[in-house]
């Protein structure tokens, strides 16, 4: 939880907030800017109350929306990782628009590479890196289980971890299993697009910039898939390190 305390400790407090979403597959929350994250939910039966002040959370500011990243249910967790990404101002020149995919084929040519996720990109990601060992706490097919990565990541030579699991507060515990001689990439829309994973050992950060408020909450609303939504930018950056 670290993590979230550093990047929460550097965000205003007075922003108002204009718009609460949660989606089918993504939330967002407008504040300064837009932002998302993915829409996760607890195991708890149906119609059980998942969040608090329903009807009432754009009456908050961002900043104590910033403060459900913390909770326990996931739900209230993507509005906070949601509302963390509104407020952030993105340096957009340190950047380059491309997407994360292309990162990892690019740098994992002949390499061991983790992905903590299922993403859509893997059947191309597995033809063009070494040995892709993909990591997911719902497997299907070829994926390992949550539990192989306490082995397999200390093997890879290329990690590459979901943002949602910012969400689901497993983020701190994937980190402390990198090596330290590994390129460490976080992706995904949950990303805070922040230096401040730099400090904590991650040499890329790939995220989602909303470019078209509108379009993006138009999109989320109506049930989009990450391809489906419209109105976004994807931007990486690298540490300078990485960039050498």
């Amino acid at each position: 939880m670290k993590i979230l305390n550093d990047l929460i400790s550097q965000l205003p407090h007075d922003i108002p907030v204009r718009s609460v979403l949660v989606g089918a597959h993504w939330t967002v929350v407008g504040s300064r800017h837009c932002g998302m994250a993915a829409s996760l939910r607890s195991d708890h039966p149906h119609g059980d109350k998942q969040v608090r002040d329903v009807g009432r959370l754009h009456e908050k500011s961002a900043r104590e929306l910033a403060e459900l990243a913390f909770s326990i249910e996931l739900m209230e967790a993507s509005i906070g990782v949601a509302a963390i990404n509104s407020m952030l101002e993105v340096d957009e020149s340190a950047s380059r628009e491309i997407n994360a995919s292309e990162v990892l084929a690019s740098r994992g040519r002949g390499k061991n590479v983790a992905l903590v996720g299922h993403f859509p990109f893997i059947p191309q990601l597995r033809s063009a890196v070494g040995q892709l060992w993909v990591i997911e706490q719902n497997p299907r097919e070829d994926d390992y289980p949550a539990e192989a990565a306490a082995d397999l990541i200390p093997q890879a030579d290329i990690i590459a971890i979901t943002s949602s699991a910012l969400v689901n507060h497993t983020l701190d515990g994937l980190l402390a299993l990198c090596p330290p001689q590994a390129t460490v990439m976080l992706l995904g829309p949950s990303t805070p697009l922040s230096p401040i994973w730099f400090d904590y050992g991650v040499n890329i950060i790939s995220g989602t910039k909303v470019i078209d408020e509108k379009a993006v909450i138009r999109t989320v609303g109506q049930g989009a898939s990450f391809r489906q939504v419209e109105g976004k930018r994807l931007l990486t950056f690298t540490n300078e390190e990485e960039e050498k």
